[in-house]
């Protein structure tokens, strides 16, 4: 079975930075791509960056030029810098991971149970 875990959530003060890793274990063939996602209260659960196997990325235009997504494939981990940390950045982030179990399976999707992260004005 595999499973996501996140870290590296934190209460931080506006313009602040936190590093969220999410590492990856379980019986795992390949890593297509790693995305992070964060959800604030009442709010939808939304994209926040992307990051492919190509090291092709993608970012939410609220965060582009603070927030850095990168990976390591010798780990099976993902992770995100965040600097200049502001209060509308406050949620619980979420790691997803597009992931082969086998050589000839279909990619599935996994997330992991998120991670909190509050800034305070």
């Amino acid at each position: 079975q595999v499973q996501l875990v996140e870290s590296g959530g934190d209460l931080v003060q506006a313009g602040g930075s936190l590093r969220l890793s999410c590492a990856a274990s379980g019986s795992i063939f390949s890593i297509n791509a790693w995305g992070w996602y964060r959800q604030a209260p009442g709010k939808q659960r939304d994209l926040v960056a992307t990051i492919s196997n190509g090291d092709n990325t993608l970012y939410a235009d609220s965060v582009k030029g603070r927030f850095t997504i990168s990976r390591d494939s010798a780990k099976n981990a993902v992770y995100l810098q965040m600097n200049d940390l502001k209060p509308d950045d406050t949620a619980v982030y979420y790691c997803n991971a597009d992931i082969k179990l086998r050589a000839r399976d279909p990619v599935f999707r996994f997330w992991g149970r998120g991670t909190q992260v509050t800034v305070s004005s």
